[in-house]
């Protein structure tokens, strides 16, 4: 009688518990889908499958991450030529802020989760002026070096997160002092941008983004020559980000702009 309950307990805990491990696996097979869309730059793709494992698994930190990075992506390839385009843009970041805030919630110590919201922040930032927004710039460097402190997601978010910090000292920086410090963002520093785009590339140096940015920090202080260094490094790093063809044109740009300096 005993085995017999044993049994049956058995086939109950499997029948309970199976649809729950298939459940599992295939969001993990979700996630495995949207990583390939995403380097192909199919953001439609990887969005449409998201929405899927949301469905399936609301609270599950993989997809609600990649969720925020998916419409930062998609919002980057809208058209903003009307007030009207420009608000579906700035809703699109403005969803890309819910996802990361939503997946800092679920997982307060990963990088990545910090590291989306800073993206996020920083371009709603940029769409609305540093001026109108000061205590959103406040917020991605915050963010930004919170991930920096939890140290992990590995050299390629790390890198990023030493890249987002460099480009919000560009930034900011570039505005009037005076002005800026008013809003409390006289923390902002071209020499700061300097070291931490170095960090970045030292990290992960396969981004073209990386290379680029870092020589306009660089042409702010007159190096020129270091300039140059770097966006050839660019034009010889292979594509890998949705933007890289027009950063690309960029570095090629600047090149012939200082090719006399």
């Amino acid at each position: 009688m005993k085995q017999i309950y044993k049994t049956l307990l058995a086939i109950f805990l499997v029948t309970l518990l199976a649809p729950q491990a298939i459940f599992c696996q295939s969001v993990d097979k979700m996630i495995d889908e949207v990583d390939e869309y995403y380097k192909q730059f199919n953001n439609e793709k990887a969005l449409e499958i998201l929405k899927k494992a949301e469905k399936a698994e609301p609270n599950n930190f993989e997809v609600v991450w990649r969720l925020s990075r998916t419409y930062i992506d998609i919002g980057e390839k809208m058209p903003a030529s009307t007030s009207q385009q420009e608000e579906a843009q700035l809703a699109s970041y403005q969803k890309a802020l819910e996802y990361a805030e939503k997946s800092v919630k679920i997982n307060e110590n990963n990088s990545i989760g910090f590291l989306r919201k800073a993206i996020a922040n920083g371009r709603i930032a940029l769409f609305k002026g540093v001026f109108s927004v000061g205590g959103m710039v406040n917020s991605v460097k915050a963010d930004v070096e919170k991930a920096i402190q939890l140290n992990n997601g590995g050299n390629f978010i790390q890198g990023v997160a030493h890249y987002v910090l460099a480009r919000t000292h560009l930034k900011t920086s570039e505005k009037w002092k005076p002005a800026r410090s008013v809003l409390g963002l006289g923390w902002a520093d071209n020499e700061i941008a300097i070291s931490e785009f170095k960090k970045a590339i030292q990290l992960y140096p396969n981004y073209i983004m990386f290379y680029v940015d870092y020589a306009h920090s660089l042409i702010r202080e007159k190096e020129y020559k270091t300039a140059r260094e770097m966006l050839n490094k660019a034009l010889k790093t292979p594509i890998a980000h949705q933007e890289d063809e027009k950063r690309l044109a960029e570095a090629k740009k600047i090149l012939n702009d200082i090719k006399d300096e």
